[in-house]
């Protein structure tokens, strides 16, 4: 039983979710961040220790992983505004996140003598792939594979729920804009549930039977993202027209983007990732059995959260008790 997790990238949207759900299981948590005040909605857990430390120095790694069972690694980024890394076919940020701190944790890992990895990948990773984005995921998804530890791989397809920011973002464009226009339109995904992606983790947690395999994970349906915009829209209640950009205009568009402040709404490098389907290799997806869920549709469930009607989560219960 591996009751002791260090999850790395817990503060985020899949990440609160993992901690929520280990924590009703009864586990201990540790939730590294550099922006502790942030994850306030962590410190009232119970077993949950959220400490101030940089993952990308490698003796603070090592030190997290002393006593632990298990890691978690969901640790990823969408955007690398930076030029190319030299020799890689990716930048700077995307070699940081889904490269290095692979290759720096399961050297950590082999050190402190933490023999089981969770990471989190992506669907359509490949060294070979077509955006920085899943070439570095597909050469993170490697290091790992290749170290010699129990290693289990996800690879998501879109991951959606309550907070996420994908559904919620082409809401929000709906809210102030008369019309989504939109590049990649016929791009396929199959969207999951983050609760499900969460089960599947924790079920393969301490399953022997997922030592060293890598799983697609999908919802039980495919969807283009135009018709994602247009559900997204319809069900915030502000339904839009949505444009096919042609792929000139979107890479113009996202050029732009690019120059704005902040992180881009779409990069070239995203479009990039659009341009191959985001969809599991076999259909019907069916999940394997050890991963314990069946998949949920995403109608239901994100219709809730984007009308502003989904009931309150857990952490709004913790948060409640303790009177924050």
């Amino acid at each position: 039983m591996h009751d002791n997790i260090l999850v790395l990238g817990g503060t985020g949207f899949i990440g609160r979710c993992l901690v929520d759900r280990l924590v009703s299981q009864g586990r201990k948590v540790c939730v590294p961040t550099r922006r502790r005040a942030r994850a306030r909605e962590l410190w009232v857990l119970p077993t949950v220790e959220v400490v101030d430390a940089d993952i990308g120095d490698a003796a603070t790694l090592a030190a997290l992983l002393e006593g632990r069972d298990a890691v978690v690694n969901l640790v990823g980024i969408l955007h690398d505004g930076g030029p190319l890394a030299p020799g890689a076919g990716y930048g700077a940020a995307f070699g940081a996140a889904h490269v290095e701190l692979p290759r720096r944790l399961v050297a950590a890992c082999a050190q402190q003598g933490v023999a089981r990895l969770l990471h989190v990948g992506a669907l359509g990773a490949d060294p070979q792939g077509p955006s920085g984005y899943l070439r570095s995921k597909g050469e993170g998804e490697r290091i790992v594979r290749a170290a010699p530890l129990d290693s289990t791989v996800f690879e998501p397809s879109v991951v959606f729920g309550a907070g996420d920011s994908f559904l919620n973002l082409f809401a929000g464009l709906a809210a102030f804009l008369p019309v989504l226009m939109i590049g990649g339109a016929q791009a396929r995904m199959q969207p999951v549930w983050v609760q499900d992606l969460v089960t599947a983790m924790c079920s393969a947690l301490d399953a022997r039977a997922t030592y060293g395999k890598t799983y697609e994970i999908c919802g039980p349906a495919v969807y283009t993202l135009r018709e994602l915009v247009q559900f997204a829209a319809r069900a915030s209640g502000h339904p839009r027209p949505v444009v096919a950009l042609p792929d000139a205009a979107a890479t113009f568009m996202a050029r732009i983007f690019e120059l704005l402040p902040g992180p881009p709404l779409l990069s070239r490098d995203n479009l990039k990732s659009l341009s191959v389907d985001n969809i599991a290799s076999r259909q019907p997806y069916v999940p394997a059995p050890e991963l314990g869920f069946r998949p949920a549709p995403m109608e239901p469930e994100a219709a809730l959260y984007l009308s502003g009607l989904h009931p309150r989560t857990r952490f709004s219960g913790f948060r409640a008790r303790a009177r924050r």
